[in-house]
C-alpha cells in the first residue's frame, strides 16, 4: 500500500475542515431560520393553539415546545417549504395530545367543535389553516391579552410578549424595568386570565366596544413609550413604535368596519413618519419647528391619509386629523394652527383631559399669539393631574420666552428639567434654562 503524502494528507484535512465548516454553517442557518420564522409566526401559532386549549399561558408553552422541536429537527432534515405551517401543525398536535390526556377526546371535541377536526389528520403539512381562521384566532388573542381584568401594565407586557413577539428581556429593556418584574407581570397576567376563566373569544355588542377601547389603549401606550420615552437615555425607541404600528395595522385588517381602529392606525402612521427627524446625530431632541421635513417618510404619510379616510370622529381619529395637519405642511410656517386648535377643541369636548387642554393651549398660542395660549396654560396650573407633568412648565416657559419674560421662562425650563425622567429632554431643558 502506498503511503499518503503529507501534501495529500493536508489536503484531506482541509477538505474535512471545509465539510465541517459547511455543515456548521448549514446548522447555523437553519437555527436562524427557525428563530426568525417563530418570531414572525409566534402570535398566530399561540392564537391557533389557544383556540384548542383555551389558555393563553398554556398555548405559549406549546408554541415554545414546537420551537424546540424545530431547533432539533430542521438542522438535520432541512427547513420545510412552509415553516410557519409546520410550526403551527406541530404545536397543534401537542395541544391535541394534551387535551386527549386530560379529558376524553369526545368531550373536548364537543366543546371546541370543528377546531379539533381541522387538525386531526396526522400529516402536519395538511394542518395549515386558512387565512380567515388564523385571523379569527389572532383577533381572539388580541382581545384576550388586553382584557380589562388585567392591569394596564400587565396588558402592555402580555401584548408585547404574545403579539409583538418580544422576549421578556426585550420588554424589560424597552420600559427600563427589571427583567424579573416583567416576568412576574406576564406570569401573573396569564394566571389571572386562567383563574377568571376569561373566554377565548371576540366579544360583541357593548362588551366589544368596551374591550376594543382597552385594545386600542394598549397599542397607543406602547407607541407613545417608543415615540417619547418617559425615562432613560434615549428620546425615541423606534422598535417599540414599529411593534405598535404593526399591531395597529393587524387590527385594522381584522376589524375593517371599526372607524376608531383606522383612526388609531392613521395616527400611528403619521407619527411614525416623523421619527427619523425627531432626533439629531447625537440623539438629541429636535423640536418640531426645527425638524428637517425632507426626512419625514412620505410613504407612511400616504398610508396615514388612506387610513384617515376610513376613520370616524372618535378621539384617535381626531388626533390623526391633527397629525395630518402637520403632515400636510411643507414648512413649519405653513402649519394650519387655527384648524389644529379647532380639532383640539373638538377632542376636548369628546374626551376631556388636562393634557388635551395643554395641547390646545399650544395650538391657540400659535394661532392667536402667546398671550392667548398662556392664559389657557395658567388655568391648568393647579390641575392635580399635571402636578408632576414636565410639559406643563415646559410649555409655560416657551410662551413666557416668546413674550419676552426671559427670567420667568428660564425658571420654568429649570422646573421642567427637574421633573422629566428622560435624560435627553432634561439636557435640552437645562440648556434652555441657562439662557
Amino acid at each position: 500500500m502506498t503511503a499518503a503524502s503529507p501534501a495529500n494528507a493536508a489536503n484531506a484535512n482541509k477538505a474535512d475542515r471545509a465539510d465541517g465548516a459547511g455543515e456548521t454553517a448549514e446548522i447555523a442557518a437553519a437555527v436562524e431560520t427557525v428563530e426568525t420564522v417563530f418570531r414572525i409566526e409566534s402570535a398566530r401559532i399561540i392564537a391557533g393553539v389557544a383556540r384548542i386549549v383555551r389558555d393563553v399561558g398554556l398555548a405559549e408553552e406549546l408554541a415554545q415546545d414546537a420551537l424546540v422541536i424545530a431547533l432539533e429537527r430542521w438542522p438535520e432534515s432541512g427547513v420545510p417549504d412552509n415553516p410557519g405551517a409546520w410550526l403551527m401543525a406541530t404545536a397543534k398536535h401537542r395541544a391535541i395530545d394534551l387535551v386527549r390526556r386530560k379529558e376524553t377526546y369526545a368531550r373536548k371535541l364537543a366543546e371546541v367543535g370543528r377546531a379539533l377536526e381541522d387538525v386531526s389528520p396526522p400529516d402536519p403539512a395538511d394542518l395549515a389553516r386558512t387565512a380567515e381562521d388564523i385571523d379569527d384566532d389572532l383577533l381572539r388573542l388580541i382581545f384576550t391579552a388586553c382584557h380589562p381584568v388585567l392591569s394596564t401594565q400587565a396588558r402592555v407586557a402580555l401584548t408585547l410578549r404574545l403579539l409583538g413577539g418580544l422576549t421578556t428581556e426585550e420588554i424589560a429593556r424597552a420600559f427600563l424595568v427589571p427583567e424579573p418584574t416583567v416576568a412576574q407581570r406576564i406570569g401573573r397576567a396569564k394566571r389571572t386570565l386562567a383563574q377568571a376563566d376569561v373566554p377565548f373569544e371576540v366579544p360583541y355588542g357593548d362588551d366589544r366596544t368596551a374591550r376594543l377601547s382597552s385594545v386600542l389603549e394598549v397599542i397607543y401606550l406602547v407607541f407613545n413609550e417608543g415615540y417619547s420615552a418617559t425615562t432613560g437615555d434615549d428620546l425615541v425607541r423606534p422598535a417599540l413604535c414599529e411593534d405598535a404600528l404593526r399591531l395597529a395595522r393587524v387590527l385594522a385588517g381584522l376589524l375593517p368596519q371599526e372607524p376608531e381602529v383606522h383612526g388609531l392606525a392613521a395616527l400611528l402612521e403619521f407619527q411614525s413618519s416623523r421619527i427619523a427627524a425627531r432626533t439629531g446625530p447625537g440623539g438629541e431632541p429636535v423640536l418640531l419647528a426645527d425638524q428637517n421635513r425632507t426626512k419625514w417618510n412620505r410613504l407612511l404619510i400616504r398610508r396615514g391619509v388612506d387610513a384617515l379616510e376610513r376613520a370616524g370622529h372618535g378621539p384617535y381619529s381626531l388626533q390623526a386629523a391633527i397629525a395630518a395637519c402637520h403632515a400636510r405642511a411643507v414648512r413649519y410656517e405653513d402649519t394650519d394652527w387655527t384648524a389644529i386648535a379647532a380639532l383640539y377643541g373638538r377632542l376636548m369636548a369628546l374626551a376631556p383631559s388636562p393634557v388635551v387642554e395643554l395641547n390646545r393651549a399650544v395650538a391657540v398660542a400659535m394661532a392667536e399669539g402667546p398671550a392667548a395660549g398662556l392664559k389657557l396654560v395658567e388655568a391648568l396650573a393647579e390641575e392635580p393631574a399635571l402636578k408632576d407633568y414636565h410639559l406643563l412648565p415646559s410649555v409655560r416657559g416657551e410662551l413666557l420666552e416668546r413674550l419676552g419674560r426671559h427670567a420667568e421662562a428660564r425658571a420654568e425650563f429649570a422646573r421642567a428639567a427637574a421633573l422629566t425622567r428622560n435624560a435627553r429632554e432634561r439636557a435640552l431643558l437645562l440648556e434652555r434654562s441657562s439662557g
